[in-house]
């Protein structure tokens, strides 16, 4: 696997979020993601955006972060948020994700953040064992599904 920083508009990025939004409407019957990201959100050096691709050049996972300070949405001075952690099918239980989400931890770290914040829900039960065995704890709910019942948001001191 070789894992490549891109922008959030690229093609696979486009491709791979697609991918993504679909999963979570069949998983939540809601549409997708209706969290609004602009690409800028991952220009570095306030975010960064993260694509695996395979040994024939095939994007098969994808994840990123962008800065968040204190809004009104419930995030904190120094959060960075991971957005868009996905792996298609064919390539889970490989440790792309794992892999993915280091590499973006060690990124907003170098980036001066302080901590690593993201928003899941229930049912994602993969999704939550993946952050809870990084070291990732509950945290008081923040952005755009704060107020859904299915919404469990982490946090991990950088």
């Amino acid at each position: 696997m070789h894992i490549r920083q891109v922008p959030f508009d690229h093609p696979d990025a486009v491709k791979l979020d697609e991918e993504v939004q679909a999963e979570y409407h069949a998983r939540y019957g809601d549409g997708g993601d209706a969290t609004f990201l602009a690409p800028a959100d991952f220009d570095p050096p306030n975010g960064v955006y993260l694509i695996a691709y395979d040994e024939t050049d095939r994007p098969v996972a994808t994840g990123g972060w962008r800065a968040q300070d204190m809004n009104d949405e419930g995030n904190l001075d120094g959060d960075a948020e991971v957005k868009r952690m996905y792996v298609i099918d064919a390539m889970r239980g490989r440790g792309l994700a794992r892999r993915i989400l280091a590499a973006l931890e060690a990124d907003a770290r170098a980036a001066g953040r302080s901590r690593m914040v993201l928003e899941t829900g229930t049912e994602q039960p993969e999704a939550i064992a993946l952050y809870t065995s990084s070291g990732y704890e509950l945290c008081e709910k923040f952005g755009h599904y704060r107020f859904h019942e299915e919404s469990r948001c982490f946090a991990k001191g950088l």
